[in-house]
């Protein structure tokens, strides 16, 4: 007995023997000697050991840190041993002083010895070899032990002297808080920051220091150190180690080097081959195709058990995750009624306080890591799923039949891929939260039957009925959004069609009529807009409201049933109902979400369903197995089923190998046609159609990429340079290339913008001779090329590189026919005649219609040269002759030309959003003003949630025992009130954002789209398409509905911060010691990981556009793509694209989990800080309830931290998008288009059509070769003149200036005595007419197109149809003016698209009137019918004709004859003939040589 009495004793001596400073300040004495020891040891063991030891000192920001910060807290514990040594020096002296004297002493000697290792670079603090940048094992362990030494000492002096009202000198609280800081903050560099090093030295190796580095003993060649980019090696996500995995570490690396430099893609690491869709498509289309059988079978359901099985991993596995987040996240309101009675006293077994302590700091850390883990998978998934519907829209569109093709334009199609593939995607975040709210309303329920009984019930039905109040809410969410979206597409689909068209709108003066077009559906979509907006704003306030609505009647039937209300049980009530407004909050979001994305999904499923290309239209025969190439017995073809009369009919044609066949006919009667039956376009009605051999075909309209001149060529093929030359050769393409500033490096804009007419068809051409297939088919590639270059393709392609092929060729060029094995003469989509040339002029008459035409044309030639054919000229001669005038011409003034490509790199803002671009947003709307009232409605907001929490904490008893202040009914009346008062707050937040948002978003639209209209037309040729639709689609769609709620979150989250900051320092301002470092670490890690989440996310914003230019450009060119078999290439493109998207996509996410589990971590230690200070503070000295209240809202205190920071970064992805669309908005604009009156000219300007041209030099960009380079002529009022010139010469440019799409760089052109620079773009363009290259026709009706500016009436419409010969065609038709035109008038033939454009002309009746190579794509026949009707028509009128076909200039009274920009020869042509070594002369002759010859 007595020995177990002497061992309790000696146990309590013990005790508080431990818990007497002196034995603290022993200890930590000891372990300051220890490391001193240890370094002393350390040095000379090295000094007698290691030889040659590496100088280098680690170059690490961190690292310098620790050397700053070994040398404050030396610093600092001197000053301290000074203040204690004056102090006790003059008050006596004691034993634990001493000892705590001592220990300063130590502490400042072993810190200083510490900061001079690190100075020095002394290596005991790194280990050796090559991880230089880490500390040894023994120093890490040694910060350990002090770290849990000082956090010892700290707990000691609060908890132990507090409760035994001890007197305790500031100096050790002061000295033991600074240790413990101290001891964390090394703690954190040793176990933490290696791995970045570590890793960024793998995955970015630059010398550490600029010298001779050293590693080991050896030198090291320095190219060996040259940084491999971060695009070479994979993610090291699939390698990283598991705690590198828990903690995000591995991410690291790439934030480090953002902050260094700005990111480009090549610094970001490719994706896991699990991620890529290179590794995942092939994956997941077998098993679409196995559960559906074929593609185009594929319903949502399917679609969507696909998607699923492509990701069940990551879906368990978050699934999992969101489980064990959801148990640990309602541990908090589980245990606050226990530690509230703990604060009053009530203590159920010894260190109670700290179980409870522990439990709340573990839950939280389960709740972090989870959630982080939970959140990034989710998106991660999201990003595959996107990346998969991208890839499996693309391959469909590549297989789409013609008349699927009908059913959605580009626009839309595009737009599955943007919106709803991206919104798909975007699902993933909200997959589990059905059945979490499930999960989550059960939890909240038991906690609240635990504490309130059956008074949860009554929060049961009002949580239903608040759900409930969402269906109706949800389904006019789903309406609005869909309507939405069908008036987006609608918009997009206009908006693409135009920008492709800008052009001739320019031209026309028609831009500002196609902008009110574009308003006018922009403001019924925005109709629709505030529609949805305003709903939102309803849902908002509805559950914001929703938590305050619960307890209001939750606590109303404890007063009416009688059960008694205590403080802890209510805080634990207040914090469930919290939890459960997140899943409340969340239910109309996760509903519109569904609603959204089974929009989305039924919209790629039913075009996943479209009907494919028939496979068996042609029969393929493998080369060589027949002697036939094209065979078609009793053919019958229509581009639509349902029509009563086939397109073609009863087509029946044989073509052996290497015959050449020629397709002649009228406009319109089904050439073109034939030629898409042979590639397999056309649906097959009966007959059978083999072809034998692969497939090379030329298209008549030229679909060229975006992209180098060179790899237009190759087109996938390998560069064999022998080969590749001769096709230059053949297609004279040599010159065009050497006039070119970078050759065949050249990047062409988008569709070829910056080539002319004749050399897109060239480089069609030479596309399909490299090649190398057996059948050729080519779609009258030869009319948009001048005479010269036409007749040297046809002999030098044709007839020499394809001597041995088959080739069948459209043409309207009968000069062409006679070389011909087989013609055939097609009419009304029959082959009305066919044989040899010479069989067919004794039988034909529809074959005499087209020759006689010609012949007609050659005989006006023949009279004018007097009938002497000039075959005398030798070719080589003329080439000598133009070789030498190119020398002459001054090749060398080329070198002094600024150089540079047309198509630049798209601009991407650099480094920090500026402030302006918020400013300038948030002051768009009303300037700013309804800003404070927002602002104001929120913090009145809080400031009444936090009121009545309040007033429920201190109105309430403790426990039964305790007399509550007030009276029941009082209680609850002042609730309601503030609830009340807080919802109405909510209610005017909610609609004055959504009211500012909606304007803003309105005036960026128009502002941006007003500059994009106004723009110069150089603007259009250097911006691909994609870059302006990206900014009107997806960037627009962002500041529509985005934006205002991120801008709005962003500062709600920062007054809810601050009030949950505010609470908790009321009850105990003591958390500030700990709070203001962790907000200090917070914003430093924020600043860190910035630099690189925003370049991240430009990239993102850059990497999209070129999918949706490759999208866009594959869609309009898939029947050339199919012809040469070239479906899988395109495709990988496709993903390789997809890829470079994802990476930074995927990187971001990483990184913003990255941050979040750091600031977790961070509020977790402050949440753990306070609860022991709470349990500390001896009883009696807080009140127990509001000590409760700061724990209620300090659970919530990691999600509003890490909240605050998610907004901040996700506002600053965001606002890229308004920075974007800001970047649109100051575009220069082209001048005005109409000058104040004394300006501008009389109405009947120009009178006499005189043009003037004096000096005139252009250049497209002021780093592009001139390309006009001073010409000087006149084209005199009411004459005819013709410009001719090889492709390239400058024809077109002229042309361009004459209109003023091209401002010239020096000289100036006059009409009738005005300098046409003085006047108004449109005063200028709306007198002049054009008939312009491409033939163009925009979706609408015949009138729409005729008339779009609305001027005439329908009897000078159908005069002017009449006139161009489309009269009877339209009446045909059943809406007449109305009949409908598709996009692109691709209902209408070539032709017809030519005839409109010439109805236009003749409806306008202007003085002068331009053709731009007008009767390129019509034949001989139909071209006489434009000349006869222009001659009839424009008598007086001033005609400047481009033409290739010399017939078509021999009436004009003028010829002048362009060569590389300059004036070579200008007079009348029959001048010109005369002299026979003019060049004119030897265009004619060549001319009159090809017509007449058999080549």
């Amino acid at each position: 007995m007595m020995f177990v009495l002497s061992s309790v004793s000696f146990m309590n001596l013990g005790t508080d023997f431990v818990l007497k400073p002196i034995f603290l300040h022993g200890i930590s004495s000891l372990i300051h000697i220890l490391l001193i020891i240890a370094i002393l040891v350390s040095s000379v063991w090295r000094k007698f050991t290691v030889v040659n030891e590496s100088k280098e000192k680690p170059n690490n920001t961190l690292f310098k840190v620790t050397k700053f910060s070994s040398f404050g807290f030396s610093s600092f514990n001197f000053v301290l041993f000074l203040l204690n040594y004056f102090y006790w020096y003059t008050s006596g002296w004691s034993e634990e002083k001493v000892v705590t004297l001592f220990d300063l002493a130590l502490k400042t000697v072993a810190w200083c010895v510490v900061c001079v290792c690190f100075y020095k670079g002394f290596l005991f603090f790194f280990s050796s070899g090559q991880r230089k940048r880490r500390f040894p094992f023994f120093f890490r362990a040694w910060c350990v032990f002090f770290l849990f030494v000082s956090c010892y000492c700290f707990v000691v002096d609060i908890v132990v002297l507090y409760e035994n009202h001890i007197e305790l000198t500031v100096q050790c609280l002061v000295s033991d808080v600074g240790s413990f800081c101290v001891g964390l903050f090394f703690c954190y560099v040793g176990y933490c920051v290696k791995n970045e090093s570590e890793e960024s030295d793998s995955t970015f190796q630059e010398p550490l220091l600029n010298g001779d580095t050293h590693i080991g003993n050896g030198n090291v060649n320095p190219l060996e150190l040259k940084e491999t980019k971060g695009s070479d090696t994979v993610t090291p996500f699939s390698t990283a180690g598991i705690l590198s995995l828990l903690t995000f570490t591995w991410v690291g690396p790439l934030i480090a080097f953002g902050y260094k430099k700005n990111l480009d893609l090549e610094d970001v690491p490719q994706l896991d081959s699990g991620d890529s869709v290179v590794g995942a498509f092939p994956i997941f289309r077998e098993k679409l195709e196995a559960d559906c059988g074929a593609v185009n079978r594929v319903t949502t359901l399917k679609l969507v058990k696909s998607l699923i099985i492509s990701g069940w991993k990551e879906i368990l596995f978050t699934a999992f995750l969101a489980l064990l987040n959801t148990f640990a996240s309602y541990v908090g309101p589980y245990l606050i009624d226990s530690f509230v009675q703990y604060l009053d006293g009530k203590r159920l077994y010894e260190n109670q306080g700290y179980v409870l302590v522990s439990a709340f700091f573990f839950a939280k850390l389960v709740e972090c890591l989870t959630q982080r883990h939970w959140f990034f998978r989710l998106q991660q998934l999201g990003l595959r799923t996107r990346a998969l519907l991208v890839t499996m829209i693309y391959s469909k569109a590549l297989t789409l039949s013609g008349q699927s093709r009908q059913c959605h334009t580009s626009g839309e199609i595009i737009n599955f891929m943007t919106v709803d593939a991206e919104r798909v995607g975007s699902f993933s975040w909200y997959m589990h939260d059905l059945w979490l709210v499930a999960l989550q309303v059960t939890l909240a329920l038991l906690i609240l039957y635990k504490n309130l009984g059956l008074a949860s019930i009554a929060a049961f039905v009002a949580t239903i009925i608040v759900m409930l109040a969402n269906v109706p809410l949800g389904s006019l969410q789903e309406k609005f959004q869909n309507k939405l979206m069908e008036s987006k597409d609608t918009r997009m689909k206009t908006t693409s069609e135009i920008l492709r068209n800008m052009r001739i709108l320019k031209l026309q003066g028609w831009e500002m009529k196609f902008l009110s077009k574009i308003t006018a559906l922009r403001d019924a979509e925005q109709g629709w807009l505030k529609k949805f907006l305003y709903t939102n704003a309803v849902t908002t306030f509805v559950f914001w409201g929703a938590p305050t609505f619960v307890s209001v009647v939750t606590f109303g039937t404890c007063m009416l049933i009688g059960i008694p209300l205590e403080s802890g049980k209510i805080l634990s009530a207040l914090a469930t109902f919290r939890i459960l407004q997140e899943p409340i909050y969340n239910l109309p979001d996760v509903i519109s979400m569904i609603a959204q994305t089974k929009v989305s999904l039924d919209r790629i499923a039913s075009f996943l369903r479209l009907d494919d290309l028939q496979s068996d239209v042609v029969e393929k025969l493998p080369p060589g197995s027949s002697d036939t190439a094209i065979e078609v017995v009793d053919g019958n073809f229509s581009w639509e089923l349902s029509l009563p009369s086939p397109t073609l009919q009863n087509i029946n044609l044989k073509v052996s190998h290497g015959m050449k066949v020629a397709v002649c006919g009228t406009v319109g009667s089904g050439k073109s046609t034939l030629l898409s039956c042979v590639l397999g376009e056309v649906p097959k009605i009966s007959g059978v159609l083999k072809v034998c051999g692969t497939k090379a075909y030329v298209a008549q309209s030229p679909w060229i990429q975006s992209g180098k001149i060179e790899d237009n060529i190759l087109f996938g093929e390998n560069m064999v340079r022998e080969r590749y030359e001769k096709v230059l050769e053949a297609c004279s393409l040599k010159k065009d290339l050497e006039i070119l500033s970078f050759g065949d490096q050249t990047v062409i804009g988008e569709r070829g913008i910056n080539l002319s007419g004749g050399q897109k068809q060239r480089i069609q051409i030479a596309r399909a001779l490299y090649q190398d297939a057996d059948i050729y088919l080519f779609d009258d590639p030869f009319s948009a090329v001048d005479a010269h270059t036409g007749s040297h393709l046809f002999k030098e392609c044709l007839l020499g590189v394809l001597s041995s092929k088959t080739v069948v060729y459209v043409t309207h060029q009968v000069e062409f026919l006679p070389t011909a094995d087989l013609i055939l003469v097609m009419k009304d989509g029959k082959v009305t005649q066919s044989g040899k040339y010479a069989d067919l002029l004794n039988i034909g008459t529809d074959f005499m219609e087209l020759v006689g035409a010609h012949r007609e044309a050659l005989s006006t030639l023949e009279s004018l040269d007097g009938g002497k054919a000039c075959n005398e000229i030798s070719t080589s001669e003329q080439e000598v002759k133009e070789a030498n005038k190119d020398e002459q011409n001054g090749k060398a003034d080329d070198k002094g030309e600024p150089q540079g490509q047309l198509v630049q790199e798209e601009e991407r803002e650099k480094g920090k959003v500026g402030f302006s671009v918020y400013w300038k947003y948030i002051t768009t709307a009303y300037g700013g003003s309804l800003v404070p009232f927002i602002l104001f409605a929120q913090i009145l907001f809080q400031a009444l949630q936090i009121g009545s929490n309040y007033w429920m904490a201190w109105a309430t008893p403790i426990s039964a025992e305790v007399e509550p202040p007030v009276e029941g009914t009082t209680l609850i009346e002042v609730y309601v009130g503030f609830a009340i008062g807080s919802s109405l707050c909510i209610l005017v937040r909610a609609l004055l954002l959504v009211t500012v948002g909606y304007k803003t978003a309105t005036i960026l639209f128009n502002k941006m789209h007003l500059c994009i209209f106004r723009a110069p037309m150089s603007f259009f040729d250097s911006t691909p398409s994609g870059r302006i639709l990206n900014r009107a689609s997806t960037d627009q769609s962002a500041v529509d509905t985005d934006i205002p709620y991120q801008i709005g979150s962003f500062a709600f989250s920062i007054i809810q911060l601050l009030g949950i900051i505010a609470v908790m320092s009321q009850v105990a301002w003591q958390v500030f010691i700990v709070f203001i470092p962790v907000i200090a670490v917070s914003i430093w890690y924020q600043r860190y990981y910035l630099p690189s989440a925003r370049e991240l996310s430009r990239l993102g914003g850059v990497c999209k556009a070129p999918i949706i230019q490759h999208f866009a450009e594959t869609i309009s060119g898939t029947s050339t793509i199919r012809s040469f078999d070239q479906q899988s290439r395109f495709h990988e493109t496709n993903m390789k694209l997809t890829d470079g998207y994802s990476r930074p996509k995927f990187n971001i996410a990483a990184a913003m989990e990255w941050l979040c589990f750091r600031l977790d971590m961070l509020s977790s230690i402050t949440f753990a800080f306070s609860l022991i200070f709470l349990i500390s503070i001896p009883p009696g000295i807080i009140n127990p309830g509001l000590a409760g209240l700061a724990v209620t809202y300090g659970l919530n205190l990691n999600m509003i931290q890490a909240w605050v920071i998610w907004n901040l970064c996700n506002l600053e992805n965001k606002i890229i998008s308004v920075e974007r669309i800001l970047q649109y908005t100051t575009i220069p604009s082209e001048p005005p288009l109409v000058l104040e009156e004394e300006n501008r000219p009389d109405s009947s300007w120009p009178a006499y059509g005189e043009v003037d041209i004096q000096n005139l030099q252009v250049r497209y960009a002021p780093h592009l070769p001139l390309v006009l380079r001073g010409l000087t002529c006149t084209f005199n009022g009411g004459l005819k003149t013709g410009i001719v010139g090889r492709t390239g010469s400058g024809k077109s440019t002229l042309i361009q200036t004459l209109f003023r799409l091209v401002e010239p760089t020096a000289g100036e052109v006059i009409i009738d005595r005005i300098n046409i620079s003085t006047i108004g773009l449109h005063d200028l363009r709306s007198r002049l007419s054009i008939i312009p290259q491409d033939p163009t026709m925009f979706e609408g009706t015949v009138r729409s197109n005729l008339d779009p500016l609305e001027e005439y009436t329908d009897e000078q419409i159908w005069e002017a149809l009449d006139k161009c010969q489309l009269g009877d065609e339209v009446r045909k038709k059943e809406g007449k003016l109305d009949s409908s035109v598709s996009e692109n008038g691709e209902n209408w033939s070539m032709g017809q698209r030519q005839l409109v454009c010439l109805g236009r002309v003749l409806l306008k009746k202007s003085k002068i009137l331009v053709l731009d190579e007008a009767t390129a794509s019509v034949d001989t026949a139909t071209d006489n019918l434009i000349q006869q009707t222009l001659r009839q028509h424009f008598t007086d009128s001033t005609v400047i004709t481009i033409a290739h076909r010399i017939t078509s200039v021999l009436d004009s009274d003028m010829v002048l004859l362009l060569d590389q920009g300059l004036i070579e020869e200008y007079d009348s042509p029959t001048t010109l003939l005369e002299d026979k070594s003019s060049s004119f002369a030897k265009l004619v002759a060549e001319y009159t040589m090809r017509s007449n010859s058999n080549f």
